[in-house]
């Protein structure tokens, strides 16, 4: 992934995919969630990579090793969206062997938070195949209860290291939210929670469409403090087993890049 948060602008190089601060604001966690329900699921077994048969001689690489830090995560994802904005996809993890593996087990590598844009589907723009991410999606990555109670589940049931709340440039929620802001309208049914979600991180510094896409950005922000805040997603940052980082997609050129 392409850490340098002006990557949009033109900016070449890609620094170290943990730089940047981590976030320490936020709200409770309810882990009454999905546990009692889930909890036959949570019992995985050793791996997909132990258990992973080798893939036939036409499809994409056999696996290697799953990530287990978020060094590796993040430095897969990176690798992911290199090969998507070069149109070297390799689709990986969709043969038979590995279908049949997976009735069995998942262990994903990364939690994604990303909006419902069709634009920005996280397995396409990272290149990662089944069982490879878990994926949340609202619009304008907003949180609420049950988003909250399903990145839990993937980080302390399912072990997951790495958190990426992902943005995305032209967002169409983000645009709604800055525009009823500055008409003082209502926004129709449900949409207007969403406004007041992305609402505090509107970015009064700007104006116009400059104003829409640094809010982008600064939506990205807010939604990773909230999410680092979390009692226990906060006990596992600290331990060093988890990282939750905040991302942005470039429509135009396909760049998934840092939002530090």
């Amino acid at each position: 992934m392409n850490t340098d948060s002006a990557a949009h602008r033109g900016a070449g190089h890609e620094p170290h995919p943990l730089a940047g601060p981590r976030p320490t604001t936020g709200g409770p966690v309810r882990r009454t969630l999905l546990r009692t329900a889930l909890t036959g699921a949570a019992a995985l077994g050793a791996g997909i990579a132990a258990a992973r048969p080798a893939a036939a001689a036409t499809s994409a690489p056999a696996a290697g090793p799953r990530p287990g830090t978020p060094q590796e995560a993040l430095a897969e994802l990176a690798a992911g969206n290199r090969r998507w904005r070069a149109f070297r996809e390799r689709h990986p993890h969709e043969t038979p062997a590995i279908r049949r593996t997976l009735t069995t087990a998942q262990h994903p590598f990364a939690v994604v938070l990303g909006c419902i844009d069709s634009r920005v589907p996280p397995e396409l723009v990272f290149d990662q195949g089944l069982g490879d991410l878990m994926t949340v999606r609202t619009a304008g990555e907003v949180l609420d209860e049950a988003v909250l109670g399903s990145v839990a589940y993937g980080v302390l049931e399912l072990g997951i290291p790495l958190v990426v709340v992902l943005g995305h440039q032209s967002c169409g929620a983000v645009r709604a939210a800055v525009e009823a802001e500055q008409s003082g309208g209502r926004l129709p049914a449900h949409i207007q929670y969403l406004a007041d979600q992305i609402s505090p991180a509107i970015d009064h510094s700007t104006e116009g469409e400059a104003r829409i896409d640094a809010t982008v950005d600064a939506n990205v922000r807010l939604v990773r403090s909230r999410l680092a805040a979390e009692p226990d997603l906060a006990a596992k940052i600290g331990s060093g087993a988890l990282a939750i980082v905040g991302a942005r997609y470039e429509l135009t050129n396909q760049v998934v890049h840092r939002v530090s």
